[in-house]
């Protein structure tokens, strides 16, 4: 995923963040602090992570001051360790000073997701399996949040419930009481759809794994089953449909999760339950 794709989108979310922060200005630094006062304050990591968002810090500050200069030591995706100085930003220090909340805010966050994310990767290293995240997201933060994923090394699930279908436990209760099967409601699924959407559907056993992927269906997903249903419904799917791993999925279970053979493995946590990483602004005047 791409800053640039949704530019407007954080734009505008950024200027609510500092609305939200600065309702009538920053009251503490403009009584106190001369606006003719410059000074440079350098953003530093103070523990082991991945970089993420620190092109959305930048823009906060140039939000808030235009005239001020902000220098990236570090791009988004670098590894970084206590002690790493990952941007400097200069000029006047009330600026400096209203922007620091709303800047590490985004930049801790997503730095906490991007670090999660690749703890998750490289979890798996060296098999042939994607980490995707999920749509747990923070309202409004989506797009910021999916892009912390990427920088982490996950790949993007869908964006929100316009990009693909798919068909989770409860569609398919109300479809099974219209007696429905799995191949009825993935064909269903397709007629009401156009051709270019990708279809995935949710099983917990094998044998509608396969029902799913001889329907048609694009992904299934392998929802809460155990190591050996897993590797049964790899074994019966045969490549006929991506297979999604999905449920229960922790940095304990994620490589034998991975060696049953299944394309994807979703992982909600790392956007939902993700710590954020702990990075300071230090102020020089």
């Amino acid at each position: 995923m791409k800053l640039t794709d949704s530019l407007p989108q954080i734009e505008e979310l950024i200027e609510k963040s500092l609305d939200e922060d600065m309702p009538d200005g920053d009251i503490t630094t403009d009584s106190l602090i001369s606006p003719h006062t410059k000074g440079m304050a350098s953003f530093i990591a103070k523990s082991n992570g991945t970089l993420a968002g620190i092109e959305i810090a930048r823009l906060v500050f140039l939000k808030v001051d235009p005239f001020l200069r902000f220098s990236i030591l570090y791009r988004d995706g670098s590894s970084i360790k206590p002690g790493t100085h990952l941007a400097t930003v200069e000029g006047n220090v009330t600026g400096i000073l209203k922007a620091e909340r709303t800047s590490l805010n985004f930049l801790q966050h997503l730095s906490g997701i991007a670090t999660a994310t690749a703890q998750y990767v490289e979890a798996v290293k060296g098999l042939p399996v994607k980490i995707l995240d999920t749509r747990k997201t923070v309202p409004g933060l989506r797009v910021l949040e999916k892009y912390a994923v990427s920088m982490g090394g996950g790949q993007n699930h869908r964006l929100n419930l316009s990009d693909m279908v798919l068909i989770k436990d409860n569609h398919i209760a109300i479809l099974r009481h219209q007696g429905l099967s799995i191949k009825d409601i993935v064909h269903k699924a397709r007629a009401g759809v156009s051709k270019n959407i990708r279809i995935e559907i949710e099983t917990t056993n094998p044998q509608d794994a396969l029902e799913a992927a001889r329907a048609g269906a694009d992904v299934v997903m392998l929802d809460n089953m155990d190591l050996d249903s897993m590797r049964e419904a790899v074994k019966l799917v045969n490549h006929k449909a991506i297979l999604e791993a999905s449920g229960g999925v922790n940095l304990d279970t994620v490589r034998a999760i991975a060696k049953t053979g299944v394309d994807w493995i979703s992982v909600g946590a790392v956007t939902h339950s993700a710590k954020a990483l702990d990075i300071s602004l230090e102020l020089e005047t």
